[in-house]
């Protein structure tokens, strides 16, 4: 399961791959400019195969894709009866909805993904009093709670085990306070003293049945601990409820993604540390996006949750991606976005001045800055690489 896992997001990466150089390539194609390669991965040609004017194929490496337009800057040689034809000779507007559509790609399969996961599986909701989790026993710290550690034969039993609590029962009252959220239940569970005798009402197969036990204390927790964890239940939602869902869920994640590439360089320095933070907070390579979609789909949960799991995450690596890509840098998309709207601007101000068109941007000028980038961006890649390697990522 936990290679099946594996083989779902290299599929998966595979596909957003092609559906970004598809962008391109299908806007090119669309505007009349020449395409000449559509590939993915890099390194050796595995296989391909020539359609008309265009060679598509497979590489040895599968680290992304690209799409060979003719005559993408100043620098690159066209035949002079392809010039008409070429990248550098289209309208600016056409240019830039070329270079924007490999990240509208992305966004669009991300918003679609997000959107079928709340109208065909639901929408998680951890907020049922309903119970998931049962604890065996009581963490011998707050740490080893929060790492969710093994019991070990000297921890005693949990409050909740004692009490003869079981998975599926549904909490109605806690102590003498009815309860009807997760969030209620867990207010009154922190606000209870720790040693103190409590009563539990719950739902078990249709009837009522009031248990007891004593509230425990974990060592560098402030409040008493019971020992139990919500179900996750999943509620479909309809049409405009998915809608709704779908642009929330895309813009958190847009907004994380942004500052997620913000802070990466503060987190280097923790990225081999065996204190780093969860797979919700660390940075993840694609070795570390693989390993927890294997986790994902191995674990022992059921067939919702991992479906949920791997579509988000799958969604969210989209996302990022598309954001990136519109860093106005070279030579990502968006530094060459930023080139042609550099280009129009000068363009606009020469004729405001009445003087001749200064043309394209000289790319000869940019070709330091874009590779001392470029190769920034292979060293974080690496880093990260290595991080998930050395220190690999776990879903706890």
């Amino acid at each position: 399961m936990d290679l099946l896992g594996w083989v779902i997001f290299i599929v998966a990466l595979m596909f957003s791959v092609m559906l970004h150089e598809s962008g391109h390539f299908v806007a090119a194609k669309k505007f009349g400019m020449k395409a000449t390669r559509y590939f993915v991965g890099f390194g050796p040609t595995v296989w391909s195969t020539r359609r008309g004017e265009t060679e598509y194929g497979v590489k040895a490496l599968p680290l992304g894709g690209f799409v060979k337009i003719i005559g993408m800057t100043s620098m690159d040689e066209v035949e002079p009866e392809d010039e008409a034809r070429s990248f550098r000779r289209a309208p600016a507007w056409q240019r830039l909805i070329v270079l924007g559509a490999g990240s509208f790609m992305h966004f669009v399969l991300a918003f679609v993904l997000i959107f079928g996961l709340a109208l065909g599986i639901g929408i998680e909701n951890d907020n049922s009093t309903q119970l998931g989790t049962v604890a065996g026993c009581v963490p011998a710290s707050a740490q080893a709670l929060n790492n969710n550690s093994p019991c070990v034969s000297s921890d005693p039993a949990s409050p909740a085990k004692l009490a003869g609590l079981k998975v599926g029962d549904k909490v109605t009252a806690f102590d003498g306070v009815k309860v009807s959220s997760w969030t209620q239940l867990a207010d009154v569970i922190k606000n209870a003293h720790a040693g103190s005798p409590i009563t539990i009402t719950v739902l078990r197969d249709g009837r009522q049945v009031t248990l007891h036990t004593r509230l425990a204390a974990v060592k560098g927790r402030s409040g008493g601990y019971l020992g139990i964890a919500p179900a996750v239940v999943f509620q479909p939602a309809g049409p405009i409820g998915a809608i709704g869902y779908a642009g929330s869920a895309f813009s958190q994640t847009l907004t994380g993604s942004v500052k997620a590439l913000g802070s990466l360089p503060s987190e280097v320095p923790k990225l081999f540390s065996k204190k780093a933070a969860s797979s919700g907070n660390r940075p993840l390579s694609v070795v570390g996006a693989a390993e927890v979609t294997g986790q994902a789909v191995a674990a022992n949960v059921g067939w919702q949750y991992k479906v949920s799991f791997v579509l988000l995450l799958i969604a969210s690596l989209n996302i990022f991606v598309g954001a990136f890509n519109l860093v106005p840098l070279l030579p990502l998309d968006g530094g060459h976005i930023a080139a042609v709207i550099f280009e129009s601007i000068r363009s606009r101000i020469a004729r405001l001045r009445r003087r001749p068109d200064p043309g394209l941007a000289d790319y000869r000028k940019l070709v330091p800055v874009s590779f001392s980038i470029f190769m920034i961006v292979v060293f974080f890649g690496v880093l990260l690489l290595l991080s998930n390697i050395v220190n690999p990522v776990s879903l706890g």
